[in-house]
């Protein structure tokens, strides 16, 4: 039978760099079958199901607002804590949980790697877009406090707020880049995974997160800002909440870090996927 009678036919890669797109793309369906997958198994065998989803960063926001706001008295440039805490937890949250499963993809998905062929990369991606879908639902939370209080006029939004997809765009981006880098690590390396848990948590601490830049002394200011995230935390903050720090030149930095790592993370991912179930 000649080649051109087969209806797939599976090539290994060949560049040190291919993206196939088109691949990708013929394989849609199974990744929104992922997708829904990572939705419904989350929260299966659960009481309250994805009600989870709302009391999470409520309960976070709360003991945010008594821990840092009440008795430590972080300034929040004037913004009640309340909706200071639950914008920057809300976007936290998915760049930090899209990092986290999209770093174990490798480890998690083994069996199934080991049996049938498809593009990798569906599967890191497929967890980023149900992070996506988790996300969606917190804001719809936040967006009702922050009418409330727009409504009380203890804020002042702006258009920059329409930056939005923007910015969650290169959360997506970053954190799928950062994680499918470490889950080609951790086939081999696989204490890397609780390094990179507590990495997470630290890396919190260096986003204003629970803070507003303003409050960071001036020498301490500029490392802060070296955190591509930290960009895209105060971009919402500055549209939505009317105070922080905005500039083109930050948000240019964290989307041109983000390109960078999503590259150098594909990059590797791709080397790895070729002989990984000899390792993992």
């Amino acid at each position: 039978m000649s080649q051109d009678n087969w209806t797939t036919v599976i090539r290994p890669k060949n560049s040190f760099f291919d993206l196939n797109l088109k691949e990708v793309w013929r394989y849609r369906d199974l990744l929104w079958l992922f997708v829904k997958r990572d939705i419904i198994t989350v929260y299966k065998q659960t009481i309250l199901g994805p009600f989870w989803y709302i009391i999470q960063p409520l309960l976070t926001t709360m003991m945010f607002t008594f821990v840092f706001g009440k008795m430590a008295k972080i300034p929040t440039d004037g913004i009640p804590h309340l909706v200071f805490y639950l914008l920057g937890i809300t976007i936290w949250n998915y760049f930090a949980e899209s990092l986290s499963k999209t770093s174990n993809t490798f480890v998690s998905n083994q069996n199934v790697f080991g049996k049938v062929y498809f593009p990798r990369v569906i599967v890191p991606g497929s967890l980023v877009l149900s992070c996506l879908g988790k996300f969606m639902i917190q804001f719809s939370i936040f967006l009702i406090v922050w009418g409330y209080y727009i409504s009380q006029k203890a804020i002042i939004p702006n258009i920059y707020a329409l930056l939005l997809p923007i910015v969650v765009a290169i959360m997506a981006v970053t954190s799928m880049g950062v994680g499918m880098f470490f889950s080609s690590l951790t086939t081999k390396y696989r204490d890397l995974m609780f390094l990179l848990s507590f990495g997470i948590q630290l890396w919190m601490y260096a986003t204003p997160v629970i803070y507003s830049l303003s409050s960071i002394p001036e020498k301490y200011a500029s490392f802060v800002q070296l955190n591509p995230i930290t960009s895209l935390v105060e971009t919402m903050r500055y549209g939505f909440l009317g105070v922080g720090q905005f500039s083109w030149s930050s948000l240019a930095y964290s989307s041109s870090f983000a390109v960078v790592v999503f590259l150098l993370g594909y990059l590797v991912f791709s080397r790895v996927e070729k002989n990984f179930m000899d390792t993992v």
